[in-house]
């Protein structure tokens, strides 16, 4: 078998990334509204405070959606624009304006796939202690609470959070993202498990609320590690590897298994405990059953991951990289075998279906002379990847959906925008879009549902 009928083709994209319009309509200030405004904290200072003003040029861009085929959007709600102050009084503009971009979407024949938090946190909720403080998770539920209410009429399918690695790990542990914070482990260890607690309190707000029948999940960034080779020693290796607590002094920031066993198998790993149980709260092992309510899916943003063989003392050993091995416009290593192995791993230890839901380049493109965004290198990357994609449906790995990142060209965080990871480019200085060549193939991909890669 390949992708199955009901499989799902889109793209994604994040608030703070693209809507701009950051102190309109009663919108609240987020981290990353006042991150930027720190001299030096972004390329060249650049802010998200325009972006690709899709707040007010979002039937433009769905319109184009629509030109590629896309059957469902993966987007993210900013929380301060519905609740400036975090939590209280719903701030009906911020909350008009999803609605009218979820019902312009169904209108188009797209599938709404919200995701409730992609970053931008309230300001006001982050000098109460933000992540730190366990009344979060609380936060975090009254919030889910209002957009459920507010769109489960039409949308029946959620993310809670995505990325919790980075947002938790570069905003928290190394400073390079909003808030720009460098804390320790104690502190690492609790917020991470605040995070998760909001996560369980989300998953069971949305199950206990919705109208429609929903189907849930988060979306990690699951470091993928791929064997040098099929030997199973070396299979073996990659496998423990992408699951192993043993990655240095800030473990708990960036491994799958300390962020995911809890989500689908209710406990924390053992190899993350012998070193982070002293800096969990005492409740823990209650907080595990709200954790772990029952999740439908696990999306996974994969994008490049790292060589691994066995090594003499048994234990995973990443090998060299290859000189002059491809990369990406961002540098990122082009490992085509991540959007197999990565898939394969976390169902094999998670027994749930897998949505990509990034993937995607970085990559050089400016406007031809002849008005087209020529971009064969997002092409064939993409083909190579979704090749592998397949090879996974092909051996019976449950898989259910793909969404390429990005939708179009817009703010890359603390890189500003240097990076170009769109499908359709933006003239940030006019707002001028051109859907590229990438993303003209993508549509014959989806119009296929695969079968020409």
């Amino acid at each position: 078998m390949s992708f199955k009928k009901e499989f799902l083709w889109g793209a994604a994209a994040a608030s703070y990334q693209i809507e701009g319009a950051w102190n309109q309509d009663g919108k609240g200030m987020s981290v990353w509204d006042h991150f930027v405004q720190k001299p030096g904290a972004v390329y060249q200072n650049h802010t998200g405070n325009t972006a690709c003003n899709h707040y007010f040029n979002y039937k433009e861009d769905i319109k184009l959606m629509k030109e590629m085929g896309l059957q469902s959007y993966r987007f993210s709600i900013s929380w301060p624009r519905v609740l400036p102050n975090g939590i209280g009084n719903v701030n009906q503009k911020g909350l008009d304006f999803y609605n009218n971009f979820t019902d312009e979407l169904l209108k188009n024949d797209i599938i709404p796939f919200p995701t409730l938090f992609h970053w931008d946190y309230p300001y006001e909720l982050y000098t109460k202690g933000g992540w730190l403080n366990r009344d979060s998770s609380d936060w975090f539920a009254e919030y889910t609470q209002v957009m459920v209410d507010a769109l489960s009429d039409r949308v029946d399918r959620w993310f809670t959070l995505n990325e919790p690695q980075c947002f938790v790990g570069l905003g928290h542990g190394n400073g390079e993202h909003a808030p720009g914070l460098k804390l320790q482990k104690r502190d690492m260890t609790t917020i991470i498990h605040n995070v998760l607690l909001s996560h369980g309190k989300s998953v069971k707000t949305i199950r206990e609320n919705s109208k429609l029948t929903p189907r849930v999940g988060m979306a990690p960034v699951c470091p993928v590690f791929i064997p040098i080779n099929d030997e199973p020693k070396n299979i073996k290796a990659a496998r423990d590897a992408m699951f192993s607590n043993k990655n240095g002094e800030n473990f708990t920031a960036w491994t799958t298994s300390w962020f995911m066993d809890p989500v689908c198998l209710g406990k924390y790993p053992e190899d993350g405990l012998l070193e982070a149980e002293q800096y969990l709260p005492e409740s823990y092992k209650e907080d595990l059953k709200i954790i772990s309510q029952p999740v439908d899916f696990i999306g996974n943003n994969n994008y490049h991951g790292n060589f691994v063989q066995m090594g003499r003392d048994g234990e995973p050993e990443l090998t060299k990289p290859e000189e002059g091995e491809p990369l990406t416009g961002f540098n990122w290593r082009v490992t085509p075998g991540s959007l197999y192995w990565g898939p394969k791993f976390l169902y094999e230890r998670y027994k749930l279906p897998i949505i990509i839901t990034e993937n995607g380049l970085s990559n050089k493109d400016w406007v031809s002379l002849d008005g087209k965004v020529h971009d064969p290198q997002r092409i064939d990357f993409t083909h190579r990847y979704l090749k592998e994609y397949r090879r996974a449906a092909e051996e019976g790995i449950d898989i259910e959906g793909y969404f390429h990142w990005s939708i179009m060209d817009n703010f890359e965080w603390a890189l500003g925008y240097r990076e170009r990871f769109g499908l359709i480019h933006v003239d940030f200085s006019t707002q001028k879009r051109t859907i590229k060549d990438s993303g003209y193939w993508y549509k014959t991909v989806i119009q296929s549902n695969g079968e020409n890669l």
